[in-house]
């Protein structure tokens, strides 16, 4: 008998640790395919990259960070996103810098289900505009022909439109028909859509306040239940190649836009996803340190917001935090004659419209204009650094190497004081 228990005991053991050896395999199997297909996301993008950049290290390390920041935000979507415990997270940004974030906005994501009903409250702010777009879901397929072309907005919703209460708040209920006992702030939820975008964009960083919204799904249970290992499983296969898509989506615009002819002058900017009522206008850039590119526009009489933004060769927004590479209708200064004027030139020109490229001598220029009574392409006019005062007009708004320091700081101050994650 003592035998027989003996035996017994130890086949248990030899189940168990088989057991575990295969589960280990499964993990480490599973593990190991990510992580090759993440190398082959780098070689994607070696072979990616515009030729006149494929072989500079500095790009190539750029290109790597770029990669870094796409990994970020796919695994933050894999780690967070759940259409039946919605919750909006961060999409772009400074730490998140694909798809060309612009400087002033704030977006933000969360995956859903076009057959759920959402609850979205909060508090209100002062930001002109925040808008919700409802986006198709993203393809898993390779989509990175000259940008991520599946992203389709399939509605905008206004936030500026709800009811407000006496305290500030909003409460909005959205979902494919409404209710019959539903009384307050309602909005369709589109067939198809996958997922919510929303935008805040502020031009007086100082003083505009955000909102904060949460979202909660109705039709579903309140607990979140544990994650089964196949939908791990599924997330973590698709994750190498999600990664890489977004990577590389956008990396040859810049390169595009000169073989199209648009280097130093601007076009009319056509993107997928754009926002609604957005007019924007781009193209490519180069200069030398002797060198300044004078941009220049007359302001519409009528404008919501405005603003002009800065890009490396692989279409990154240029660090906006800690250069002034961006300026919008609250930053900048208007002449007296009406017309917007930027300097571009890699050394400070002591010119309070400076657009600063943080050492990039190329890149790409994008602007936006936003609700406004006119919609124009700038002038874009090559000079000599030495020759700027002579160009440019004798009112022109200047400042000094202290002014600028101070304004640095202060921007980096109010630009961390947004609620960003």
């Amino acid at each position: 008998m003592r035998r027989i228990k003996h035996w017994v005991v130890v086949s248990l053991v030899g189940v168990l640790v088989s057991a575990s050896v295969v589960a280990e395999d499964r993990v480490e199997t599973a593990w190991s395919r990510f992580t090759d297909e993440l190398e082959q996301v780098g070689q994607r993008m070696q072979a990616r990259l515009p030729e006149r950049l494929r072989d500079d290290p500095q790009v190539q390390r750029e290109a790597d960070s770029l990669i870094l920041q796409a990994m970020a935000r796919e695994v933050l979507e894999v780690l967070a996103a759940d259409e039946e415990h919605p919750v909006f997270l961060p999409s772009l940004g400074a730490a998140i810098n694909i798809f060309q974030p612009n400087a002033d906005t704030v977006y933000l994501n969360a995956n859903i289900s076009d057959q759920g009903t959402y609850r979205l409250r909060g508090d209100s702010g002062s930001v002109r505009i925040i808008k919700m777009a409802q986006f198709r879901s993203l393809t898993n397929e390779v989509a990175f022909e000259d940008g991520p072309s599946s992203l389709q907005a399939l509605a905008y919703n206004d936030f500026n439109e709800l009811t407000i209460d006496g305290q500030g708040r909003f409460d909005v209920l959205l979902s494919r028909q409404r209710p019959d006992d539903h009384k307050g702030d309602w909005w369709e939820l589109r067939p198809g859509t996958g997922f919510l975008m929303i935008r805040q964009m502020s031009s007086n960083w100082a003083s505009e306040r955000d909102w904060r919204v949460a979202i909660e799904r109705l039709d579903t249970p309140v607990q979140r239940v544990r994650v089964s290992a196949a939908e791990l499983q599924a997330r973590l296969d698709i994750l190498a190649l999600r990664i890489g898509n977004v990577a590389l989506s956008l990396v040859t615009h810049v390169d595009n836009m000169r073989n199209a002819g648009y280097l130093n002058r601007l076009r009319i900017m056509h993107t997928p996803g754009s926002l609604e009522g957005q007019f924007y206008y781009e193209g490519a850039y180069e200069i030398t340190a002797d060198e300044a590119l004078v941009v220049e526009a007359k302001v519409p009489d009528e404008c919501l917001y405005w603003s002009t933004i800065l890009t490396n060769d692989i279409y990154q927004t240029i660090d906006w935090i800690n250069n002034q590479s961006s300026l919008n209708d609250t930053q900048a200064r208007v002449d007296v004659d009406g017309v917007v004027r930027f300097v571009l030139s890699l050394k400070d020109p002591g010119i309070h419209n400076w657009l600063d490229p943080a050492g990039h001598a190329s890149g790409a220029l994008q602007g936006r204009w936003t609700g406004c009574a006119g919609t124009p392409i700038p002038e874009v006019t090559k000079v000599k650094f030495a020759d700027l005062d002579s160009f440019l007009p004798a009112d022109t708004a200047r400042v000094t190497a202290e002014e600028r320091e101070a304004a640095i700081r202060e921007r980096r101050m109010h630009f961390q004081l947004r609620p960003l994650w």
